[in-house]
This record gives structure tokens, sequence and C-alpha cells, in this order.
């Protein structure tokens, strides 16, 4: 379970930044090189090339080197746990909220009688 938090927590501190969700969402439409990656951002290349690693260290995207050209691809095995985790989450608030609108609904019918 220790593992499969950290994991949680890199993923969820990747999906924080926005040029980094930007990247993963570019990568859902299949592999980039990272200077067609960064070719949309006003930075300079060694900053974009840390968001590459940390999404690379988070386990979201993959990277290969062929000759001078590194190519990013999506490792959706990663996104599924996090999309699991807050589908875990939604179906509890869901419970959660389900009874309170039980319970509000019962007082009002038990204040009504009255």
């Amino acid at each position: 379970m220790d593992q499969y938090q950290h994991q949680l927590d890199r993923t969820f501190l990747a999906l924080g930044d926005p040029t980094r969700r930007a990247v993963l969402r570019r990568l859902g439409r299949g592999a980039a090189s990272v200077s067609d990656l960064a070719a949309p951002f006003e930075m300079a290349l060694p900053s974009f090339i840390k968001h590459i690693r940390f999404l690379e260290e988070s386990g979201l995207i993959r990277t290969q080197k062929q000759g001078r050209v590194r190519t990013c691809t999506l490792d959706k095995v990663r996104l599924a746990a996090a999309e699991s985790w807050l589908a875990e989450q939604r179906t509890l608030w869901e419970e959660r909220t389900d009874r309170l609108e039980q319970f509000v609904t019962s007082f009002q019918e038990t204040g009504q009688e009255s």
C-alpha cells in the first residue's frame, strides 16, 4: 500500500502542473519528440526537459532515444491507477451525499407531520 500511495502522490503532483498536463494531453493523441512537445511553450529547452523528466520519473510517460531524437509516449497504466482512485473517491462521496439526502428528506417529512 505504501508504494501504491507513493506512486499516486507522484502522479497527482505531476498532474498539478499545467505544462505537464498539456504534454500528457498532447501525448494522448500519440507519440511525439521532445522538441515537438516543447514547441508550443515559451521556455528554454532545458527547463522543458525537467518537465519531461518529472513525467517519466512519475511513470506517466516513457521516453526512447533513437539517434539524436528522444520520443515520448504516454504510459496509460499509471493514469488508469489515478482514474481508479478517483472513481473510488467519487463512489465514496456519492454514497455520503445520498445518505445526507435521505437524512434531510426524512427530517423534512417528520417535521411536516408535526
